[in-house]
């Protein structure tokens, strides 16, 4: 089997978008030949029978030319490709379903976000299948919807066993985005003086940047200058040591995305308290809590702090390998692509 994926960056290194490179991998071992079109990527970063064709441009229309390009040549060569992936990126579901559809290639679109677009939604319509996390995590109500996990690399994200201590600290990791719910976690730590919180990721738009701004404002307001700190991001390779590092992941995202930050922290046997209902399959109840609660997620925390935090951890990493690992999600795209 052949198979096309379409992604944004193939650099394992990125904090953002290096996940990315873990499940192409999985991919790779389950076909004969990937091919990947990418704006941009490192070399070696994936294995023998894995090609990589970039078509970065200076100008949206010339990368899109260049795309089409790229694809129309895969799209003649021999056998032709099972299907072409497009991850996260609606713009190359549109365009490619011209082109491979009519040769009887599926096109599968991958997204896993709360923001609904006139473009999502014309990729959904000419896409052969939808996939995401589950259907919480689509934002358009549809019938070519298929639930297939997060597609977690576990491998490089082994269980740790963590030792009691003190202060007990909490790590809320990702972009400074309103989105994430920082505000009610800032909050709710205000409310539990027994424990410390690291918050930890980049600021990269200007509304991300003055948000960043006005947490560590209210950090001086809320009087926690000694229990929290904020930071600028970490490269990827150190993120596993951040998980070993705490006693518990916390986050706030708006409903409609799985953050995956979630279930990586998870799959290293770490304790999690989330709001987002995408997680209800994940987590004990006493873990959830209401998002934009600052009460509500006080009392889960104070919660943790009595718990069998080990128990805990051991039971969210096995569902993590088992419905949310890179092999699960590679399998399940194989199995629609073919």
């Amino acid at each position: 089997m052949r198979l096309v994926v379409v992604t944004q960056q193939v650099d394992p290194t990125d904090a953002l978008l290096g996940a990315t490179v873990g499940k192409l991998r999985a991919l790779a071992e389950r076909v004969d030949e990937l091919v990947v079109l990418t704006d941009s990527a490192v070399e070696g970063a994936l294995p023998d029978n894995a090609r990589v064709r970039t078509f970065s441009a200076r100008r949206r229309a010339g990368r899109g030319m260049r795309f089409e390009s790229a694809l129309a040549r895969e799209l003649t060569q021999r056998p032709r490709p099972a299907a072409v992936l497009a991850h996260m990126c609606p713009i190359y579901a549109v365009l490619a379903a011209p082109l491979a559809r009519p040769t009887g290639v599926k096109v599968l679109l991958w997204f896993n976000h709360w923001r609904k677009s006139r473009l999502l939604a014309t990729a959904t319509r000419v896409s052969s299948a939808a996939l995401s996390v589950d259907e919480r995590t689509f934002p358009i109500r549809t019938r070519k919807l298929v639930a297939i996990g997060h597609g977690i690399d576990v491998s490089d994200l082994p269980c740790v066993k963590r030792p009691d201590r003190e202060p007990f600290t909490l790590l809320a990791l990702g972009r400074t985005s309103p989105a994430k719910g920082l505000v009610t976690i800032l909050r709710a730590v205000a409310e539990v003086p027994e424990v410390r919180l690291q918050v930890i990721g980049p600021s990269l738009t200007h509304e991300e940047r003055m948000h960043r701004m006005a947490l560590e404002r209210l950090v001086l307001d809320l009087g926690l200058l000694d229990r929290v700190e904020i930071s600028g991001p970490v490269p990827r390779r150190a993120v596993p040591t951040l998980y070993a590092d705490v006693d518990a992941l916390v986050n706030d995202m708006r409903e409609g995305a799985a953050d995956k930050v979630v279930y990586e922290a998870a799959a290293t046997c770490l304790p999690v308290i989330a709001s987002n209902g995408a997680f209800d399959a994940l987590l004990p109840e006493r873990l959830r809590f209401v998002h934009g609660d600052p009460d509500s997620l006080a009392e889960a925390i104070r919660w943790l702090l009595e718990a069998d935090r080990q128990a805990i951890g051991r039971t969210l990493r096995g569902t993590v390998v088992r419905e949310h690992s890179v092999d699960t999600w590679a399998d399940r795209v194989v199995e629609l692509a073919g």
